[in-house]
């Protein structure tokens, strides 16, 4: 009788791994919500097939300092980030990279589309 051969680190074996839609819009929820700064619960996340490839579509507010503030100082834009457009331009490819690289799965775009501002007072939103 032989004893099973050990396993080697990156060995195939037979069968398939499966991530569940639930599971994959709760990782976007939260890779979305870290990069621009809301609650998870506040993000709307919805896939589509393009060409074969995962495209996902996301619908939140982004966090924002307040607007006196930043009249008082315009340094608080850059220290938030950049500008709205600017941030939500990065947050895609975060998102996409974050999602593609803890899921395995293929990304073809991450559309977001904002859907309101959170104020943002010292790292607390409301």
């Amino acid at each position: 009788m032989s004893a099973p051969a050990p396993a080697v680190r990156g060995q195939a074996f037979s069968g398939h791994n499966r991530i569940s839609t639930q599971a994959l819009t709760s990782l976007a929820k939260v890779a979305a919500a870290q990069a621009l700064g809301v609650e998870p619960q506040d993000v709307r996340a919805d896939w589509a097939d393009d060409d074969g490839l995962l495209a996902l579509s996301l619908v939140m507010p982004i966090s924002i300092p307040p607007l006196p503030s930043v009249q008082l100082d315009p340094s608080r834009v850059a220290a938030a980030g950049g500008s709205i457009w600017d941030r939500t331009v990065a947050a895609k490819a975060h998102i996409l990279a974050t999602v593609s690289e803890l899921s395995g799965s293929r990304l073809s775009r991450v559309d977001i589309r904002i859907s309101g501002a959170r104020i943002s007072h010292g790292g607390r939103v409301q």
